[in-house]
């Protein structure tokens, strides 16, 4: 498989632009990784101090008012859930619980209930977020001090990837727009190329008519067959302009019976093609669906080329035509005893760019895939095996109401 180079350069980019993403994700994460650390660490500090301001406070009754006023403000300073257990898990003291549960039962003005499971609940959740912080008393009792992160640090663990989320999301958004827009510019310049084109086409394809007329006067050949060949290739060109010239606009779609128009087509480009390639075309000649000839004869003349470039030395190509009246469906399949697709590729194929010639611009199956579904049908690989051959299956409808579409 070759890929085409402006395909290969797109991928490229898009290869940067991520890797680019990916070291700002991996920068935002590991900093605010480092911000969630020292404030973790700063708030086990505040836990610590905390905890010891209580123990000075229970444990020395005798000292002076205002030293217990000192250490009552610094203790009331620190801002922080946490709860103080004795050795057996019995509960000291806590600092910034539900007021609303926390009230001493045996207080008889208080008219706010004393929840033990509340405390438990939270107690168990400080032990799975922290290790306990353990001090010692004069009396040889320990104290454990259990805690879980404040709000501000809980906020700021999420923060970065509701940022990466959000700026993900932006990038999604703008990349899509932009792409539509860039491919909306793209259109326009290959719709306007394809119309000049046309235009330019015309002139000498006019002129070439006239000289075949005036060579046939000149030489009395009125029948001669290498004329009358000569004639079919320039009507062909006069058709090839004009679908160029059909290119961003909505042609019309009227009913035609399937098999002729084949028919014809393959008629045409079989005398143009290695004796060694034999053709088939069977089916239904009576099925009809609503075709633009000129467009459709472009989707099988790709096929068919297709199938041509796939054999390598002789071979067969087969079309067969037939009707499922069931689901008003007409199925058209273009046989080859080429050299196969491999499974994988089944898909990719139909893709802008992709190609297995040398020189060529992958844009053949691209561009028969949006003419079928112009014509509200479908395109796909119905079977492909290496060294065999492959099939591929048209299916267009045998009675739509169509809204067209441009090409």
């Amino acid at each position: 498989m070759k890929q085409h180079p402006y395909r290969y350069n797109k991928q490229q980019w898009k290869f940067l632009l991520f890797l680019f993403a990916a070291l700002i994700a991996t920068a935002s994460l590991l900093y605010s990784n480092y911000l969630v650390k020292s404030l973790s660490k700063s708030e086990r500090t505040k836990a610590e101090v905390w905890a010891m301001s209580t123990k000075s406070i229970v444990t020395m009754p005798d000292v002076n008012d205002e030293f217990i006023s000192f250490i009552s403000a610094v203790r009331d300073s620190l801002s922080l859930p946490a709860i103080i257990t004795d050795k057996n898990e019995a509960i000291v003291a806590w600092r910034d619980l539900d007021s609303t549960k926390t009230d001493n039962p045996n207080d008889p003005d208080s008219l706010k209930q004393y929840d033990p499971d509340y405390f438990q609940k939270q107690l168990n959740k400080m032990k799975k977020a922290h290790p306990p912080i353990h001090i010692s008393l004069d009396s040889g009792q320990e104290w454990r001090v259990y805690y879980h992160d404040s709000n501000a640090l809980a906020q700021l663990r999420i923060f970065p990837y509701l940022q990466l989320s959000l700026i993900a999301i932006f990038l999604i958004i703008a990349y899509t727009v932009f792409n539509s827009i860039r491919d909306s510019e793209q259109n326009l310049v290959w719709v306007g190329m394809a119309k000049e084109a046309a235009h330019q086409l015309g002139t000498p394809i006019s002129s070439m008519m006239g000289w075949l007329e005036l060579a046939r006067v000149t030489y009395d050949a009125e029948d001669d067959s290498v004329f009358n060949e000569m004639e079919r290739d320039i009507k062909r060109l006069e058709i090839v302009a004009d679908r160029f010239s059909k290119i961003g606009s909505t042609p019309s779609l009227t009913n035609h019976a399937v098999y002729p128009v084949v028919e014809e087509y393959v008629n045409y480009f079989k005398v143009r093609t290695s004796q060694r390639i034999t053709f088939e075309l069977v089916g239904d000649q009576q099925v009809e669906a609503k075709l633009n000839v000129q467009v459709f004869d472009w989707i099988i003349e790709n096929l068919l080329k297709n199938a041509v470039n796939a054999i390598e030395a002789e071979g067969k190509i087969s079309i067969n035509i037939s009707e499922n009246i069931a689901k008003e469906e007409i199925f058209i399949d273009i046989s080859d005893t080429g050299k196969g697709i491999p499974r994988a590729n089944w898909e990719v194929i139909f893709q802008p760019g992709y190609t297995t010639r040398k020189r060529g611009w992958g844009l053949g199956l691209s561009l028969t895939k949006r003419m079928v579904y112009y014509h509200q049908g479908q395109i796909f690989v119905k079977e492909s095996e290496i060294g065999k051959g492959t099939t591929f299956r048209i299916i267009l409808k045998s009675n739509l109401r169509y809204e067209p579409t441009q090409i």
